[in-house]
């Protein structure tokens, strides 16, 4: 059981008494307005400086004279980070702080499955109540601008429909706990690489097209309760606290009524975090007790800096009052609330639910003449290669590194499915990373490897011939310059030599399967020669038995790509406008990035520029077949003020049960402006059983149908010839009909 929620109870009795008269914060059934109303009332200006900033590393200080509890934080998206010590980042060594690892969230968007997406929230939710947070510092909705970015692994790929659809019942599973979402990084962090000095430049139609629909609907349609800055600038001012992104947009526009939480180390200047939407400075200083024992905290830019100027009347109360309300807000749905139950940790329903995440969010990118799922092995021979195949990749990446109870690797996850039907045997193939370590967290892994690498691969290939199956496990890892934090990669290609891996093995077996383990695209000059083609993705505690459940059939993937993959970098429009990674200034730490490329980002690039991708966002293949129907719309015509219902029958013509994303994209036939090919505007997830037919519908409304007119500041949805794609990719339209926007 949770302590915490269990002494909850008796700690607010304890304070009512002491408290003259009956306050109205502490009657949960009091509206929680007035409830903030009556805590803050009776605050000292010192105890709402006190809450507005970091007590410890991952906490901020409660109000111990009225009863509110401290605040507590706890890195996500994917699983609840291990302890560290109040200053240090340095592991606090705690026993029982191993958590169940989800799914990181690009393999969440690849299902396109919104209750999957809601089971993840819940799951997690549940975990982080158990061990007593208040907010998760996720889920991440950055925007897949460049497939360089390191941090790419941690969002939902590059449709803002697609993510602003996931992200929504993410938060509503996790916040049911009582724990608060912390969407990140808003907004504009679509690098790593000089993350603390880019300066991004973007006009307002991209910004409101690209960049903020997925925000905007997890404030919106999620509710999400906080939100958190980017490390990044714009218009020259640090995201953190930028007037423009979180006064006039944020929380002017939309309306958030939640809190604005610094990323750490994100707040720069006093003045500007108190003017500048900013209502809880963490992490000023990363590296310890940056200014000594007794007052680093105290030192924060928002703390006795900002109560300092208060004192001298250099500005009054009105921005404090509204921090300290946004706060209290924040504690009464986290930290007080006590309908959020008890969590539970490590738990078999939440093992269940990231293999059935997994397994449901691997893509099928290529099977040439069906040969998966593995069959007819006859106690014959499996040979897996590969180091990915073996290595724990829980650990690293950076603030999403975690401490796992227990972590099935694909080697083990294929031994264990295929025991007594094949004998599965395995050759490291190459060598990688050998360590096994982030901040104080080990895998306990020794991956030390004395072959050269001409043995290595000689080796794999003497395995290989006589192989009835040869599944290669590669791609990137969590270390820096891959898959990881503060750096982006160097290129599109895989790492290690893994490219004369594969090609070796493609030359002696036919039979050669590619899973390829990242979250990132990656270049593959090999993709002709190979049968098969596995997107895995960073898939967490169930690894292993999820890339089983694939491999072997007992599930029949439905995964589609939430991003393109490009055969080229420089087919990617971020790098063909050659707008990455920037500018430096002269005399300046800060670096311009230009974001060029406009809102032609992803597949909107390649489809209007008509470059073809080596596989096209939306694309996943089945064990089954799906044939689509012809697309009808229920009225030739759309009113300003309607809505329009398209249908189309899918049918499984297989002979086994699996699922289709069917999605409907949208085209402007003649606009005023640039338009994208097509847009995405609606997707489901349907089951089907062998010979079954299901009608799909989508409702669009002319909203779905508008661009963002910078000059006037609104959406404008223009009169005209429109038409409705019905795909299973978007390089795969199965069918179309046009209607008329009056």
């Amino acid at each position: 059981m949770n302590v915490r929620n269990i002494l909850m109870s008796a700690a607010m009795a304890v304070s009512t008494a002491a408290i003259a008269g009956t306050p109205v914060y502490l009657d949960s059934s009091a509206p929680l307005e007035k409830r903030v109303e009556d805590a803050l009332s009776r605050m000292t200006t010192h105890e709402k400086i006190r809450i507005i900033h970091a007590q410890s590393k991952f906490s901020s200080a409660g109000v111990p004279r009225l009863g509110i509890p401290e605040l507590w934080c706890t890195d996500g998206p994917h699983g609840v980070r291990p302890e560290v010590f109040w200053d240090k980042w340095k592991q606090a060594g705690w026993t029982n702080d191993s958590c169940v690892a989800f799914p990181a969230l690009t393999c969440l968007a690849a299902t396109w499955d919104k209750d999957l997406s809601h089971l993840y929230g819940k799951s997690l939710g549940e975990e982080a109540r158990f061990r007593g947070k208040d907010v998760l510092l996720g889920p991440g909705v950055n925007i897949y601008r460049t497939p360089l970015n390191g941090r790419n692994f941690e969002y939902m790929g590059e449709d803002p429909y697609l993510a602003g659809k996931m992200v929504v019942p993410y938060i509503q599973g996790l916040q049911k706990n009582g724990v608060a979402a912390c969407v990140k990084h808003f907004a504009l962090n679509n690098n790593e690489v000089n993350r603390h000095y880019t300066n991004v430049k973007v006009d307002d139609r991209t910004l409101y097209e690209i960049y903020l629909p997925a925000f905007k609907a997890a404030v919106n349609e999620g509710g999400a309760w906080s939100i958190m800055g980017a490390y990044c600038l714009y218009q020259d001012k640090h995201l953190c606290h930028n007037p423009r992104m979180l006064n006039d947009i944020l929380k002017g526009e939309w309306g958030f009524d939640g809190a604005v939480i610094s990323d750490w180390g994100g707040t720069h200047n006093t003045g500007e975090a108190v003017t500048n939407g900013l209502d809880l400075e963490m992490g000023s200083w990363t590296n310890g007790l940056h200014a000594g024992a007794s007052n680093a905290y105290d030192n924060y830019y928002m703390a006795k800096p900002y109560e300092d100027m208060i004192a001298a009347g250099k500005i009054g109360t009105k921005e404090l009052d509204d921090k300290a309300r946004r706060i209290l807000r924040l504690i009464f749905r986290t930290a007080m609330n006590n309908e959020g139950g008890f969590g539970s940790m490590n738990s078999e329903e939440h093992y269940a639910a990231a293999r059935r995440i997994g397994a449901d969010g691997i893509v099928l990118l290529k099977n040439r003449k069906n040969l998966l799922p593995l069959r007819n092995l006859a106690n014959g021979k499996v040979l897996v290669v590969g180091e990915n195949a073996i290595k724990m990749m829980t650990v690293g990446g950076g603030s999403s590194s975690l401490k796992v109870q227990r972590e099935v690797l694909p080697l083990d996850g294929i031994t264990a499915a295929l025991a007594g039907k094949a004998r599965v045997e395995y050759q490291r193939g190459y060598v990688g990373d050998v360590s096994g370590e982030y901040n104080g967290v080990t895998t306990g892994q020794n991956l030390a490897e004395s072959r050269p690498a001409e043995k290595l691969i000689a080796d794999a290939v003497a395995a290989a011939k006589d192989a009835d199956y040869v599944i290669f496990v590669g791609g990137l890892n969590k270390q820096s310059g891959q898959d990881c934090e503060d750096s982006d990669r160097k290129g599109l290609g895989l790492p290690y030599g893994q490219d004369d891996v594969i090609s070796a093995l493609a030359a002696v077996n036919p039979n050669l399967i590619v899973v390829n383990v990242s979250g990132n695209a990656v270049a593959m000059p090999w993709a002709d020669k190979v049968g098969a083609i596995v997107q895995a993705w960073f898939l967490g505690s169930e690894a292993g038995n999820s890339i089983a459940d694939v491999l072997t059939g007992k599930v029949n993937p439905s995964g589609k790509l939430p991003f393109t993959f490009p055969r080229r970098l420089e087919d990617v429009g971020a790098h063909a406008m050659g707008a990455y990674p920037g500018t430096k200034r002269a005399d300046s730490d800060i670096w311009d990035l230009s974001y060029d490329e406009g809102v032609l980002v992803g597949y909107r690039w390649f489809d209007t520029k008509k470059v073809k991708p080596l596989f096209a966002f939306g694309h996943g293949l089945s064990y089954t077949t799906f044939e689509y129907g012809k697309i009808t719309a229920d009225s030739k015509d759309m009113t300003a003020d309607g809505k329009m219902t398209f249908t189309v029958p899918v049918t499984n013509t297989g002979s086994i049960a699996g699922a289709e994303v069917v999605q409907l994209y949208i085209t402007d036939n003649k606009a005023s402006v640039m338009r994208p090919a097509k847009e995405l505007k609606g997707f489901d997830k349907v089951f089907l059983q062998p010979g079954e037919t299901k009608n799909v519908t989508f409702s669009v409304s002319p909203e779905d149908l508008a661009y963002f007119d910078a000059d006037k500041h609104e959406w404008i949805a223009e009169p005209g010839k429109f038409t409705a794609h019905a795909a299973a990719a978007s390089d795969d339209i199965r069918s179309s009909v046009s209607f008329t926007l009056k």
